[in-house]
């Protein structure tokens, strides 16, 4: 029976030849009791059904509301309505599911974001979320396409592990251990032997460190799964829960790093241009409607399709930290005191500094090299400086910092002195430290927040309206 249905997308490229279809879909309006405007998810678009008046029982009519579900048989026309080149007049019309418009919350009219967050169960239905997830599938469809032309392995690497390979303490404990009366050691202290694991576990905030092991053997490779960070941050530009690609490649240094999430990310982008320009054209419609809200200097100066174009079409900036400090300390924000976060060498730059270089000194996508030694992780490789490591992140326009990886500490006598130096247990990461030990190389990887990609490419300016079921500090519905 539904495997016969012909879907909307397919069927509005067909050309009207008196044929019989079927379709299944929702309602999206209904009017002068005679016309169906159907949407089956497959686009944005719509198809026209013709109701015949007379032909339907009124009994039946009353129950094309909107959402209802509907299967219609009938056949292909050329349409006399104006953008539409053909429509479904119905012969047989069947009610798969009833939709009750008094308590119906998606009406037909505009919707705030902030609204429809609360309803993200309804969302899908609507043509801006629609647009938003066919576009999120593309950019996960391309991801694993780039890496397999490339001759790389995807890696599942633990959700639960013991391990925090950023050294943030920023984690989401796992324990079947009784919440109310844990047993505890002589010290007061939880007594996690006794836990499931035999130890104290945690969700992921990386796969990066068990993504080394496997690409210290089999040379490239990369995951594409969840991640979780503990952190309250009540933000447009954090979830603690979301999605991570990270490569990480043998026989690679920062450049060829560099190299590679360029090349990356473009691939990405074009492929959504290439295979969604619909949604694409519908979201960038959107986003000009919304900034014409905006005061003029708060304006993008390019349109959302003209901003992925120049990010595929131009080479990005590359910069050392050190210049994108002279940088910002030239800037004229920092002379007049308009940020709000001090500069100085040796601070993690905020989003603010970040979003200065990107969008109004070089005016596209920045990569910044070499970053103080004090702020980033145990495992970067450390430069013959002494102050610094062979770090790199992608800084983007709208969201500031999308990419974030490094050359890899592959020196046994360098990483065990870092990890001293940062209290990382030697001990507890004794597996890390073999692949240093038996045929150590120069090493390389990088992460890049999925749910960040899906916000650049959409246009959307809040992180939550880039992932289906946001999780939040205190929210996590649905």
């Amino acid at each position: 029976m539904f495997n016969q249905r012909i879907k909307i997308r397919d069927l509005l490229k067909s050309e009207p030849e008196n044929q019989q279809v079927t379709v299944m879909g929702w309602v999206r309006s209904f009017r002068n009791n005679q016309f169906i405007a159907l949407n089956d998810g497959s686009c944005n678009a719509n198809i026209q059904v013709v109701a015949e008046l007379g032909k339907f029982d009124e009994s039946l009519l009353k129950r094309f509301t909107i959402s209802a579900a509907l299967k219609v048989t009938g056949t292909v026309i050329p349409s006399l309505g104006k953008g539409q080149k053909l429509e479904l007049k119905a012969e047989t019309i069947e009610v798969l599911g009833d939709s009750d418009p008094e308590e119906y919350k998606l009406q037909p009219k505009k919707h705030s974001l902030e609204f429809l967050r609360e309803i993200a169960h309804l969302r899908f239905r609507t043509n801006t979320f629609a647009a938003i997830f066919r576009i999120r599938h593309a950019l996960a469809f391309a991801i694993h396409k780039f890496f397999n032309e490339r001759g790389f392995v995807y890696l599942h690497t633990p959700i639960i592990t013991a391990s925090d390979a950023e050294g943030a303490g920023e984690m989401f404990r796992v324990t079947t251990l009784p919440i109310d009366n844990p047993p505890r050691n002589e010290d007061g202290s939880v007594n996690f032997k006794e836990d499931f694991f035999g130890r104290a576990t945690n969700l992921t905030v990386s796969g990066q460190l068990e993504g080394e092991l496997a690409a210290t053997a089999l040379g490239e490779i990369y995951t594409f799964g969840p991640t979780f960070r503990a952190e309250n941050s009540n933000t447009p530009r954090h979830l603690a829960e979301f999605w991570m690609i990270e490569p990480e490649m043998a026989f690679c240094d920062l450049e060829d790093n560099m190299d590679l999430a360029e090349a990356f990310i473009k691939y990405i982008i074009r492929y959504v241009m290439e295979h969604n320009s619909e949604d694409l054209e519908f979201l960038a419609q959107r986003l000009a409607e919304e900034e014409k809200q905006l005061p003029q200097d708060k304006r993008s100066e390019l349109g959302l399709i003209e901003k992925l174009k120049f990010v595929v079409d131009n080479p990005f900036e590359r910069i050392t930290y050190t210049e994108a400090i002279d940088i910002l300390l030239q800037s004229t924000p920092y002379k007049k005191k308009k940020f709000l976060y001090p500069v100085e060498w040796g601070i993690d730059m905020q989003s603010e500094h970040e979003r200065y270089l990107v969008e109004k000194h070089f005016k596209k996508p920045v990569i910044v090299t070499n970053y103080p030694a004090k702020i980033k992780a145990f495992y970067m490789r450390q430069n013959e400086d002494g102050k610094t490591v062979a770090a790199m992140d992608i800084l983007a326009p709208g969201i500031g910092e999308i990419v974030g990886g490094s050359q890899r500490e592959e020196r046994m006598d360098k990483l065990e002195q870092r990890m001293k130096e940062m209290n990382v247990s030697t001990e507890e990461l004794w597996w890390y430290l073999d692949t240093r030990r038996f045929g150590t190389v120069p090493h390389a990887g990088f992460g890049l927040g999925f749910e960040r990609m899906v916000q650049f490419v959409t246009g959307m300016s809040n992180i939550r309206d880039a992932i289906p079921f946001p999780r939040t500090p205190k929210n996590a519905e649905f």
